[in-house]
């Protein structure tokens, strides 16, 4: 008898204890930036504590269904990689002023369907774009989105952002240690722990976190044991043209970070996106978006921080983070057990977080280690395109004084990086070069600025 095929790894179902464990350790990573997006919104928009309670709760419930759509999948939805979905903070501006300026939360959600079903048009075309996408940008892309998020991982481990005692030395010294255990259990636990060394992490880090004060978990006494949204909670949605350009613009953003996030794991994972995958992602990206505007919630895209944890952990199972999808669902569904969760101190994520950002820009450099840098302008394209993305990282409000539209797309590091990065190998590696301003090698034949690893196919790069 012939021996079966053994399963890819991403296609795996570990055993019913790991996946609980590998699957929580995803939601402990994510779970303050999924509820930081319904908190800014309503928080500008001036809601009610019941409408902002109300407002997470559904966020965490269709984060969880967008999650298993995207890693379960049906038909032609779902890249079904290990990829964890939550609200997009590349929205936040644009619906606080569509919130704020009279269209309110209908005027939101309308824009949010509309996008959403934008989104799903849209994913063949993005689909077709992946030969753009070769080992040089997608190096600077993961890179890029890395970087981008340790301002995030700091800002956690200083108390988070806003808090009154922000950068207090009690903060950064619980981040710290939270950080030292993770490494600990990393190198000298079992394998098994090893690979939940970040949930390990949170847990030691709030346990020592509760005698010294650093939470409070009185919110979970207040909170109620079930919570069940129904569609068009605060009315139905309504359909203003300036609300739904914007957040057009918005789909497109988060396309392409969804794009650089898909790749990333793809290649973390050993299993290379494909235009029709990458379809199939976005695809589901826009599935959920109308979920989100149905449901009271807003804009899906894949979460960058988990990408780390895949990285980090190297557990590639995508039934791990469906399993997070199934937790996410319970959140949802029952709004005390969010509370518990939501009272895990910024400092403990932010010494967890700083791992696993760290990671997704390591995994960057191993890509851009495949690509070669030798007599060719590949280093000008890694450099500007760095530039570009960091720089609304380092300074928030440098595009300030421009529209509406421009900031949505520039303000994003990740898309600003990677778009910068598609034009430039487009302008150096793809272009003809003009007489006379070729290269030369070493034996003094010239040659232009095309680079091994743009011009040869992923396969044989990864």
């Amino acid at each position: 008898m012939a021996t079966p095929t053994p399963a890819h790894p991403v296609d795996e179902v570990p055993p019913v204890r790991q996946l609980a464990a590998f699957g929580l350790q995803h939601v402990l990573a994510m779970y303050a930036g999924a509820v930081a997006v319904p908190l800014i919104v309503g928080g500008a928009m001036k809601l009610s504590s019941a409408d902002l309670a109300y407002l997470i709760t559904a966020d965490l419930l269709v984060c969880g269904i967008a999650t298993l759509i995207q890693c379960v999948g049906f038909w032609r939805f779902g890249v079904r990689l290990p990829i964890m979905q939550g609200c997009t903070f590349a929205a936040v501006s644009p619906m606080v002023l569509i919130g704020t300026t009279g269209g309110g939360l209908p005027a939101i959600y309308g824009s949010v369907i509309v996008a959403g079903l934008a989104i799903v048009l849209l994913a063949p075309v993005f689909g077709r774009l992946l030969r753009f996408f070769p080992p040089l940008v997608t190096g600077t892309v993961i890179l890029i989105i890395g970087v981008s998020l340790l301002p995030v991982a700091g800002n956690w481990a200083a108390g988070g952002a806003g808090s009154k005692d922000f950068g207090e030395p009690k903060n950064l010294a619980l981040a710290g240690f939270v950080l030292l255990v993770v490494l600990g259990v990393q190198r000298f636990a079992p394998v098994f722990l090893s690979r939940i060394a970040v949930l390990v992490g949170i847990v030691i880090g709030l346990a020592v976190a509760v005698p010294f004060g650093f939470t409070d978990f009185g919110g979970v006494g207040d909170a109620d044991w079930l919570g069940i949204s129904t569609p068009f909670h605060f009315g139905a949605p309504t359909f203003k043209a300036s609300a739904i350009i914007s957040m057009l613009v918005v789909a497109l953003v988060t396309m392409t970070e969804t794009t650089g996030d898909l790749i990333a794991v793809g290649e973390m994972t050993g299993r290379k996106v494909e235009p029709r995958s990458l379809a199939d992602g976005l695809r589901a990206d826009g599935l959920s978006t109308v979920l989100g505007g149905v449901f009271n919630t807003f804009p899906y895209t894949a979460y960058a921080q988990n990408v780390g944890l895949v990285g980090m952990t190297r557990v590639r199972s995508r039934w791990v983070v469906a399993t997070a999808g199934g937790i996410l669902v319970l959140l949802g569904l029952l709004p005390k057990l969010g509370a518990v969760v939501a009272a895990i101190p910024a400092p403990v994520l932010g010494g967890a977080g700083l791992v696993m950002f760290g990671t997704v820009a390591a995994s960057g450099l191993r890509t851009l280690a495949q690509v070669d840098f030798k007599d060719n302008h590949n280093l000008t394209v890694v450099a500007v395109s760095v530039a570009v993305g960091m720089l609304p990282v380092g300074v928030p409000t440098v595009y300030a004084k421009f529209p509406d539209w421009f900031q949505t797309v520039m303000n994003s590091g990740i898309s600003a990086g990677c778009l910068t990065a598609i034009v430039l190998n487009l302008l150096f590696n793809h272009l003809p070069s003009k007489a006379g301003s070729a290269l030369p090698e070493a034996d003094g034949l010239p040659v232009g600025g095309g680079e091994k690893g743009v011009e040869e196919s992923r396969e044989e790069v990864v």
